[in-house]
């Protein structure tokens, strides 16, 4: 394997752009005259990184070492022939990239031309060669080659741009869904924590029952937002110490309605869960919750599984209106309202993260000043 040289192309040669000559060239040619007028003619020219072997065998290996931009290349050489070689490039090239195979031949058959061109050849140079035509073909080649690349390399750089400020607004999208969430939080849960808790909680139980991993993340975000509604509900009801009145309850009720509402319409899928969420996260497996008619697997999963999680999270902390449940007695409040209450599919992946627990870590989840990021949700695996 030889390395040419550089030199200022004469007067008279044909003129190569500056960054074509930066272009990496390969030469398989097993005659070593061949290999020498090529390398003169491309140096002459400019060129600045003309690599060449007389040993076909080597060229896979110096493919894929060099990475060249243009391979020149013989027919009919011994041990391995051009049809092999350009089968064993082309095997390697990413599918849809595009490499340029400068075909070196004497062979005037159109079959072998046919067959070269199927194999994967470009262009072609037919021997004896002359001088400006090798240089004019090398240009051209390259030049579409390296402006090809520089396209890819302009477009990979665009779609990280796009990826990173796709993330920024994803991110910013979340954050503001967190704020939302705790706005509702506030009204009657002074450390705001109760919807990052459910949140998590419910992300475990969506493991369990296998939801996909996609859908564990969706709600993850969506079931902080279950009490959105309660922004649309009276303080004097919504912090009252004392048992509501009939009136009073169905206008507490209503905050699931509320928040249906305020989250409708979206084609976001975060935000169509968190709909049904906040709709639904107060049905009963046995049809008489908020919304009547709504029982069983009639009710959308995802608010089967926040109910279970928004019940046991408001049993173990403080209200207004009532004390804090030890666990174990929130714990046996799922399991007697399963069947009636709430999915006894939901119950037993519940009780499963019970039996590991699971539910220690998500009651004590935030229970420090307010923060608005939330751990990961690996950092409680189902």
């Amino acid at each position: 394997m030889s390395r040419s040289g550089s030199a200022p192309a004469d007067d008279g040669q044909v003129e190569v752009p500056d960054f074509v000559t930066q272009g990496t060239i390969l030469i398989v040619e097993d005659e070593a005259p061949n290999v020498r007028v090529l390398e003169r003619l491309l140096e002459r020219s400019g060129f600045q990184s003309v690599f060449s072997t007389q040993d076909p065998r080597k060229a896979p290996g110096l493919f894929h070492e060099l990475e060249p931009d243009l391979m020149v290349l013989d027919l009919h050489m011994p041990h391995m022939d051009g049809f092999e070689v350009m089968e064993r490039v082309r095997s390697a090239l990413r599918p849809g990239r595009y490499f340029p195979i400068l075909v070196l031949t004497g062979d005037q058959d159109p079959e072998v031309r046919q067959r070269a061109l199927a194999v994967g050849a470009t262009d072609f140079l037919t021997k004896p060669f002359n001088g400006v035509e090798v240089i004019l073909r090398v240009k051209n080649l390259l030049e579409v080659h390296l402006l090809q690349k520089r396209l890819r390399r302009q477009n990979e750089t665009l779609e990280e741009r796009v990826e990173v400020r796709t993330r920024e607004l994803a991110g910013a999208q979340v954050e503001i869904l967190r704020r939302l969430a705790l706005a509702a939080e506030y009204r009657d849960d002074v450390t705001g924590h109760h919807a990052e808790r459910v949140g998590v909680l419910s992300s475990l139980l969506g493991r369990m029952v296998d939801l996909s991993e996609s859908q564990v993340q969706l709600l993850r975000r969506a079931a902080t937002l279950h009490d959105v509604g309660k922004i649309g509900i009276p303080d004097a009801i919504l912090m009252k110490p004392g048992p509501l009145t009939p009136p009073e309850f169905e206008v507490m009720k209503s905050h699931t309605e509320i928040g249906a509402r305020i989250l409708s319409g979206s084609r976001f899928p975060l935000l169509r869960m968190a709909r049904e969420v906040a709709l639904h996260h107060h049905d009963r497996w046995d049809g008489t919750g908020y919304n009547e008619g709504f029982a069983g697997e009639e009710i959308p999963l995802v608010g089967r599984i926040v109910a279970v999680a928004d019940v046991f999270d408001s049993l173990t902390h403080e209200r207004p209106y009532k004390g804090a449940s030890s666990v174990p007695d929130a714990i046996q409040a799922i399991r007697d309202g399963s069947e009636s209450h709430f999915d006894p599919a939901v119950v037993e992946a519940f009780l499963e993260l019970a039996r590991k627990g699971r539910l220690e870590e998500v009651k004590e989840l935030a229970s420090s000043p307010v923060s608005i990021d939330l751990p990961p949700v690996d950092r409680f695996p189902a």
